[in-house]
């Protein structure tokens, strides 16, 4: 789908001020609040974007550890291994993969020792071969759209940038 400049501004307004209401992003755009509202059902139609909800830190809940975990898979047991992966709860998220193994994983742990467990739990599952596991130390650019958001967009500006014009 493509994305226009408007589309962009909403997307800014939504990642920059989540908690902010449609009328106040209606007014700040000098849009009326239908056209507003008939934007967001568009775009998350179209998947763009999804409802909004909280954004949970595995770390708030105990549980500091990243690493990223690749699970090499007996031919024909990738479907059956990604569903026994849905019950591992440190796991979140996975996806299958080209080159080196055949899903790629994000674990949490509270420590190491308790990566290390998650680790074994991984290597008993039926059909997962070997695993190889990369700790995160630090991330050094946090999950981001907007680049890509101004990109798609045609340059759209944040509201203080509009200010400053």
């Amino acid at each position: 789908m493509p994305v226009d400049a408007l589309d962009a501004s909403i997307l800014r307004l939504l990642v920059e001020r989540p908690r902010t209401s449609v009328r106040e992003y209606a007014r700040i755009l000098g849009v009326a609040r239908g056209t507003l509202q008939a934007r967001l059902d568009r775009l998350e139609r179209a998947g763009v974007m999804t409802p909004a909800g909280p954004r949970i830190s595995p770390a708030g809940l105990g549980h500091p550890v990243l690493a990223f975990v690749r699970i090499e898979v007996t031919q024909g047991c990738l479907d059956k291994v990604g569903h026994e992966l849905s019950a591992v709860p440190e796991i979140i998220e996975a996806f299958s993969i080209t080159g080196s193994g055949d899903l790629l994983t994000r674990v949490v742990a509270r420590d190491n020792p308790h990566l290390e467990d998650i680790i074994q739990r991984l290597v008993q599952l039926p059909g997962v071969v070997r695993t190889r596991t990369e700790i995160a130390l630090r991330e050094r650019v946090a999950h981001r759209v907007l680049p890509l958001v101004e990109a798609v967009g045609g340059g759209a500006v944040s509201d203080g940038e509009r200010a400053a014009r």
